[in-house]
C-alpha cells in the first residue's frame, strides 16, 4: 500500500513531531503553517492549504499517540476533553499471597456487574486487578462510577448459569466436617482461583451459612479503586468536542483544518469498534478536505 501511495504522488516525512501552528506577525494562529520537529534538525515550518489531524488519542505513547496535541487546540480556544483511559484494566487491592498465587490466572465463565449493568465472559487476574473482555467492556461505566464516588463497586457472579436457589441447594449438600472451599469445588465446580477470589474478599472469612455462602457465589463484591493508567488502556476517551466540528470533520474556527479518529471526543468498546469508528471519521474528514479544498479553489479571489 505504501508503494501505491507513492505512485500517486504521496510524499512521506516520518519521525517528524508536530509542535503546533506557526503564528502570524500579530502573534495569531496560522492555521495553514505548521511547525515539526524532525528527528534530527531544527525546527521545519510547513504550509498547507487543507490538513487532516489524525494524532490518535493518548493511549499509545511509546508508538507516538501520547496526547501532545492536546495543549495547542487548547491554546486555540478549542474545547478539548481530557483524554481518560477506555478499555482499560480495572485495579483492585489484592492481598500479596493472591496476586503471587493468581496473576495470569483466568476466572472462566463469570458474569461482571457494574452500575447496573452485567457483562459474562472470562476474566483474567492480574497482579493489579482484573482485565480481558469482560472489564473492557464496564470500563466506561467503572471509570464513571470512581469519577462521582473515588470507588466502583464491582460485582462478580462466580456461577451465572446456576440461579441463586439452585446453588443454595447445592450447598445444603455439604458432607459433615467438609471446608467450606472442598465444599464450593465439590458441589458447584468452583476453580481454586474462584474459591480463592471469595477469600480475598471476605478476609479469609467463607460463611458457613449456605444461603450466605451462596449470595456470596452470586454476588461477590470487590472495591475497584482506579481504572489502568492510559497508557497502559487500549484506547482513550476524551478528545476535541464534536460541537468544534461541522458535518464534515472541519473545526469551524479553523477553516481548512479537520479531525478523525481518537483526537476525536467520543468513546466505544473493543471488538472492531474502535477500528471501524476511527476508519469512518477518516473517511469522512477526507471527503470533506476535498470538498474544502474544490471549493476554496473555485470561489474568486478577494478584492482589495
Amino acid at each position: 500500500w505504501l508503494a501505491r501511495l507513492q505512485l500517486q504522488g504521496v510524499r512521506m516525512h516520518v519521525r517528524h513531531r508536530w509542535l503546533g501552528w506557526a503564528t502570524t506577525p500579530d502573534g495569531a494562529i496560522d492555521p495553514q503553517h505548521h511547525r515539526f520537529q524532525p528527528a534530527a534538525g531544527p525546527v521545519v515550518i510547513a504550509g498547507s492549504d487543507v490538513t487532516v489531524f489524525a494524532l490518535g488519542g493518548a493511549s499509545w505513547p511509546r508508538v507516538g499517540s501520547d496526547g501532545g496535541w492536546v495543549p495547542h487546540f487548547r491554546a486555540a480556544g478549542l474545547d478539548v476533553r481530557a483524554l481518560r483511559p477506555a478499555n482499560c484494566g480495572a485495579l483492585v487491592h489484592w492481598t500479596e499471597h493472591f496476586a503471587e498465587q493468581f496473576a495470569g490466572v483466568p476466572l472462566k465463565n463469570v458474569a461482571l456487574g457494574a452500575g447496573g449493568e452485567m457483562v459474562r465472559g472470562d476474566a483474567m487476574v492480574t497482579a493489579t486487578g482484573l482485565e480481558s473482555g469482560p472489564v473492557y467492556m464496564l470500563s466506561a461505566t467503572i471509570r464513571n462510577e470512581i469519577d462521582r464516588n473515588g470507588a466502583c463497586d464491582l460485582t462478580v457472579d462466580l456461577h451465572p448459569d446456576l440461579a441463586l436457589a439452585t446453588v443454595q441447594q447445592r450447598l445444603t449438600q455439604r458432607r459433615p466436617k467438609e471446608s467450606q472451599a472442598t465444599a464450593l469445588r465439590r458441589c458447584l465446580g468452583l476453580s481454586p482461583v474462584a474459591v480463592s477470589l471469595m477469600r480475598e474478599a471476605t478476609g479469609n472469612r467463607l460463611p458457613t451459612d449456605p444461603a450466605a455462602l451462596a449470595r456470596l457465589v452470586k454476588c461477590l463484591p470487590l472495591a475497584v479503586h482506579s481504572t489502568a493508567p492510559i497508557e497502559r488502556a487500549i484506547s482513550s476517551a476524551g478528545g476535541l468536542a464534536l460541537a468544534e466540528l461541522d458535518d464534515h470533520f472541519m473545526v469551524r474556527r479553523l477553516p481548512g483544518t479537520f479531525v478523525a479518529g481518537e483526537m476525536l471526543d467520543w468513546d466505544a468498546p473493543t471488538g472492531g469498534y474502535l477500528l471501524q469508528a476511527s476508519f469512518s471519521t477518516a473517511v469522512a474528514a477526507a471527503r470533506g478536505a476535498i470538498v474544502w479544498r474544490d471549493g476554496a479553489a473555485a470561489a474568486p479571489p478577494s478584492a482589495h
